[in-house]
């Protein structure tokens, strides 16, 4: 399992975390039984199951956290859902918790799919190509003026611009999948870090809590960044 999930601004580490998530789903079908035994079969679309996974809500937020997940649910929003290489736009479907004390909250979610985002990029017919790096140059912009302490923007856009780095089985091809890869990582290394500084952060003091705002500030900037990284990487690998 990856070692976060962000639902919305919830971010899941530790005890939260699943040991599994399901998904996936099915292909609608309109099967058309023909004398002899024949069948014609007419594929209507994919059919999203619900995502679902449970975990525990510990700490000293715990009940907070467990709150602002079931007002997510109540709120019938759709937020942005990513693990892994994994990043979808849901709504909560259900959402169940089991209140056992302050700090250990155990909890099931289920999820209903909007979207694929990684496969936004097929359906909407965009060159593979192209939607990778319109998506690097979205990080670049004004809106991720924190990212380039943690990824190096230039540099990928670089070696995807390269000659032949989105076309199948070259070298550059390679190296650029190689660094999506790498600055995906870094990313989610320090969404985890951002959390648990703002997890052990002090608000009870005007420096903790000028502490806490930049924390939380970053932390919803590099969740966002996540969608075009991710989908520019997946793009990438599709390529390949």
């Amino acid at each position: 399992m990856s070692e976060y999930l962000l639902i919305g601004p919830v971010l899941l580490e530790a005890f939260e975390l699943p040991a599994r998530v399901a998904w996936g789903g099915r292909q609608r079908l309109a099967v058309h039984r023909l004398p002899g035994g024949r069948r014609v079969i007419d594929a209507l679309g994919r059919d999203d199951a619900d995502i679902a996974w449970q975990g525990v809500f510990s700490g000293e937020d715990a009940a907070a956290r467990a709150r602002a997940m079931d007002l997510m649910r109540a709120g019938g929003r759709t937020w942005p859902l990513s693990w892994g290489s994994w990043f979808y736009s849901v709504a909560v479907h259900r959402f169940e918790a089991s209140y056992e004390r302050d700090n250990w909250i155990p909890y099931r979610i289920a999820c209903t799919v909007l979207r694929d985002e990684a496969e936004g990029l097929l359906d909407d017919g965009v060159s593979l190509a192209a939607g990778a790096l319109a998506d690097l140059g979205a990080l670049g912009g004004a809106e991720f003026a924190q990212l380039a302490s943690v990824v190096n923007v230039g540099a990928i856009v670089g070696l995807a611009s390269a000659p032949g780095a989105l076309r199948q089985g070259t070298v550059a091809q390679r190296q650029a999948r190689a660094a999506l890869a790498e600055e995906q990582a870094a990313l989610d290394r320090a969404i985890a870090a951002r959390g648990a500084r703002l997890r052990a952060a002090d608000p009870g003091t005007p420096a903790g809590l000028r502490a806490a705002r930049q924390d939380a500030g970053a932390l919803a900037e590099f969740a966002r960044a996540r969608g075009p990284l991710g989908r520019a990487r997946a793009a990438a690998d599709a390529i390949g």
